[in-house]
């Protein structure tokens, strides 16, 4: 398969300790991400979604199939993604500043430290935390350490990001503001996001199309085109007859 940035085909990965007769985590799985674009996966409750994107980080060894980057297979962390994961207590350094959190990924790129100091600087004010950069992780709350997390990966400027059900540990308020925030640093700076979520809703608000998985084994059920007009409003885009119905028909596919 061809035509996208990313490119997942024919994924399979088994567990290391499985059972001989146990069947695999994910099989055959394959989509393409076109670059530019932000594409959600959802499935059931273990259904493979956080090891697939593990797979497309780099961070684990597909059994089976490919993934490519650019038509290249992908052999380890690529140079230009950036993850954003759930747990933002533990991808944040308590003992490092805001600013030193959001620096780190930048100093293996070589760039001169005045260059760091202004992506540190930008990216933190995208992110609505102009000022924190002397503050520690754990002087912030929930939704601002995850802005944190998010303004590393911007900062970093990556071709490809991925979020592992990223907004699962805040309430609901923060999780429509995160939300908001991702569209909007999506479409400044036209990256190409692959988003990892059980939330239906949220898949269909944020996505350009929305990739569902099957129960384990993990297989794609379904590749919906969502097609909402853009931008999106957290009133007017989910109380539209659209919506409901793109939200109901993922619904089923995963409970099918």
């Amino acid at each position: 398969m061809t035509g996208g940035l990313l490119e997942v085909d024919g994924l399979g990965f088994r567990h290391a300790d499985a059972a001989p007769d146990a069947p695999p985590a994910i099989e055959a799985v394959s989509f393409s991400v076109p670059g530019g674009s932000l594409v959600a996966v959802v499935g059931p409750s273990g259904s493979g979604k956080t090891t697939l994107l593990r797979c497309v980080a780099g961070l684990v060894r597909p059994t089976a199939g490919e993934i490519r980057l650019d038509g290249r297979p992908i052999d380890g962390v690529p140079d230009a993604t950036a993850v954003v994961f759930q747990d933002y207590g533990r991808s944040l350094f308590p003992w490092m500043s805001v600013a030193d959190n959001v620096d780190l990924p930048l100093r293996r790129l070589g760039l001169a430290p005045a260059e760091r100091r202004t992506r540190v600087s930008d990216a933190l004010a995208e992110v609505g935390l102009a000022g924190t950069e002397a503050s520690y992780p754990w002087q912030l709350s929930g939704g601002m350490q995850q802005r944190v997390a998010i303004a590393r990966a911007m900062a970093y400027r990556p071709r490809l990001l991925l979020m592992d059900e990223p907004f699962a540990s805040v309430d609901a308020q923060v999780r429509a503001d995160l939300q908001e925030l991702t569209l909007s640093v999506w479409q400044a700076h036209g990256s190409t996001v692959l988003f990892v979520t059980h939330d239906i809703d949220e898949a269909v608000y944020l996505a350009d199309r929305v990739v569902v998985l099957s129960p384990a084994p993990a297989r794609v059920a379904a590749d919906v085109a969502v097609g909402l007009p853009r931008p999106r409003d957290q009133i007017a885009t989910r109380s539209s007859a659209a919506f409901v119905e793109l939200r109901a028909r993922v619904a089923r596919l995963i409970r099918r």
